[in-house]
């Protein structure tokens, strides 16, 4: 484990593994006897340095079926007062159930001489803080705190640790992760880890972290890799997060994902059970009640977990693997993902469908199947239902929901289903989207004639998630502060539309918000000089971004990510003057793909109105590196095209 993340991690659902000592302060004393304390290098060269300058990072871990420890170290120069903003303090969080800390050195170097910051230890601050509290998270953590005094440009900061942990929901299992993760060029960087010959562990590399030595020492396997005047890898711009995983190491005694299910399935099961007499059954009996039809009684089973019970994560003592019973959350009304799957699978199970708890990961889900089995890779729980071979997906931490297309495949790209004889890694394929997510009409009438204001209406539709964060902004936002929103984001001075009426209506049969906005448009119709006539821009030409170009390191070669799945559609209507006699509009027409992308375009006149249409479609999840070269040529010539409309001479 970096010493640079224990001041800001986060013990996210399902996250690092928590141990089983308790301390509710951390405790002062020497490094433990297998540490190898480094001596303090040679700085590297000050020529480009950053204002803080690291001289050594050293990370050696010692991992035992009884517990793991992790020591950590870093040195670092001030080489420019910039750096001072960035150092005013250092701070260790800790779960003090089950987990402990020792804080071996905290002093600062000048001329020669040590100043001790751990010499008063009343002067380090402990406070047991809920940071996460606004976002309905309560995980009982405890913060050390010891502000830097008297730091100065030219000194040097020495900080050191060690974080025992073992949590027995774990049985046993450890895992180690690092990465090289700094400014500029380090001194040293080390990275140790040693487990006993009689365990098994995985372990794998990413590009650009360099090549760990194997060795043997005290009947423990030893795994080092120690660089001096390091320099971190960065990632390719642009590409997919599984070749964004640049510079990393993890270690693990899981020796499949299989076993990672197995173990937890025991946790679900148990929490799911309810009592003969539970309201939840109840609940069942109701949703029974109203459908036979298998979908639409899972659908109601998620709708009543999102509408009847709120999120709150709770991570004390066990709460960061173990879910909570579901009788007990349906008492309380609230829960965090692990518990409002517990829940939703006790409704489930009385309702006769058959479901399963499955690990995910929020954010971080692409390229799962290329890292070691371990149970840190996942940060959230969701349920699969089947019904006839069909998989369906709830989510009990969503809200709001309306229509069972909230049940399609989630953008997780991987999930370990929870069973008892264990499962491999499943993909979980999102399907395109074939209605659009943002739908958009700008409706202008100049039949008036070109000087005068023209009535406006803007129509926008939203739709799945989209239409969801809508009903929700409306439900909690007072009427009058939801309509002075819209006016303000859609009234445009510089381009002379004035918006003074809000409306909206929700289709949730449809899964569709609308809102439409009216007001008057002060249209700038500029004069050509060349062909001697007025027209008006409706825009610049549909295109993608254009796609960054990579500096050289690992994998500069990947594919570029693309948005998907991902469908907006944008439409311009212009009532023209005299039924549009004489009037002609320019704009791109037809189909062309780009970048990842389908786009179909279309200018006219119809009826006299002028009408624009640009549909944008993602159709790929990424490109090739030489497809985004290409497209970047291709991107230049589409947004050179303009959409206009010309009025007769």
């Amino acid at each position: 484990m970096s010493l640079r993340l224990l001041a800001c991690s986060v013990l996210a659902v399902l996250a690092c593994a928590l141990p089983a000592l308790a301390a509710d302060k951390p405790a002062y004393g020497p490094p433990p006897a297998w540490v190898d304390v480094a001596p303090i290098p040679p700085p590297p060269s000050d020529e480009g340095a950053p204002a803080t300058q690291v001289l050594l990072d050293d990370h050696q871990a010692r991992l035992d079926p009884s517990g793991d420890t992790f020591y950590n170290r870093r040195v670092i120069r001030i080489l420019k007062p910039e750096g001072l903003t960035g150092v005013k303090s250092i701070s260790v969080v800790w779960n003090p159930d089950t987990e402990s800390v020792t804080f071996h050195t905290v002093k600062i170097l000048r001329d020669g001489k040590a100043i001790d910051l751990l010499a008063d230890p009343k002067a380090m601050l402990v406070l047991r803080r809920e940071a996460n509290l606004e976002q309905a998270s309560l995980d009982g953590r405890i913060t050390a705190s010891r502000q830097i005094d008297g730091l100065q440009t030219g000194d040097i900061l020495d900080f050191a640790i060690t974080r025992t942990h073992a949590d027995p929901v774990l049985q046993g299992h450890s895992f180690a992760g690092e990465r090289l993760d700094f400014a500029g060029v380090v001194g040293r960087y080390r990275a140790v880890v040693s487990w006993p010959k009689s365990e098994t562990l995985q372990w794998k590399t990413t590009p650009g972290f360099g090549d760990p030595t194997v060795s043997a020492k005290d009947g423990r396997t030893v795994l080092a890799l120690d660089q001096a005047n390091a320099l971190a890898p960065k990632a390719p711009v642009g590409a997919p997060l599984r070749f964004r995983r640049v510079g990393q190491f993890q270690a693990t005694s899981f020796q499949s994902w299989n076993e990672v299910s197995k173990l937890m399935a025991p946790l679900y099961a148990k929490a799911s059970q309810v009592s003969a007499t539970s309201p939840i059954k109840a609940e069942a009996d109701a949703i029974a009640a109203r459908t036979k039809d298998p979908k639409e009684r899972a659908f109601a089973a998620l709708q009543l977990v999102e509408d009847k019970t709120r999120y709150f994560f709770l991570g004390m003592g066990e709460g960061g693997y173990v879910p909570a019973n579901a009788d007990d959350t349906w008492t309380r009304r609230f829960g965090d993902c692990k518990a409002k799957t517990a829940l939703l699978l006790a409704l489930l199970k009385n309702l006769g469908l058959d479901a399963e708890p499955v690990l995910v990961n929020l954010g971080g889900g692409d390229g799962l199947d290329e890292l070691p089995p371990s149970l840190t890779a996942f940060n959230h729980v969701i349920v699969r239902v089947k019904v006839k071979d069909q998989s369906y997906w709830l989510d009990g931490t969503r809200t709001g929901d309306r229509n069972p297309q909230a049940m399609l495949p989630p953008q997780h790209k991987w999930g370990l289903p929870v069973r008892a004889q264990g499962a491999a890694l499943e993909p979980i394929v999102e399907p395109r989207i074939n209605v659009p997510t943002v739908d958009t009409l700008l409706r202008l009438d100049a039949s008036k004639g070109l000087d005068a204001k023209a009535a406006a209406q803007v129509t926008v539709t939203f739709s799945g998630m989209l239409a969801n964060a809508a009903r929700a902004t409306l439900a909690r936002t007072p009427k009058a502060d939801f309509e002075r929103t819209f006016r303000q984001q859609f009234s445009n001075v510089a381009g002379g539309l004035d918006i003074d009426q809000v409306s909206w209506r929700d289709d949730p049969a449809r899964d569709l918000f609308t809102i439409e906005l009216t007001g008057t448009n002060d249209m700038y119709w500029r004069k050509n000089q060349d062909l001697g006539m007025l027209e008006y821009k409706v825009g610049t030409g549909a295109a993608p971004r254009p796609l960054p170009k990579r500096e050289p390191g690992p994998n500069r070669d990947a594919p570029f990510a693309v948005p998907y799945p991902a469908f907006t559609r944008s439409r311009t209507e212009i009532v023209l003057p005299n039924g549009g006699a004489g009037y002609t509009v320019r704009g791109p027409v037809g189909t062309v793909r780009v970048a990842g992308y389908e786009i179909v375009s279309g200018s006219a006149i119809e009826a006299g109105v002028a009408k624009f249409m640009v549909d944008m479609h993602s159709m790929t999840p990424e490109i090739s590196a030489a497809e985004a070269e290409a497209a970047n040529a291709q991107i230049r010539k589409l947004r050179n095209v303009d959409a206009l409309v010309r009025a007769p001479a």
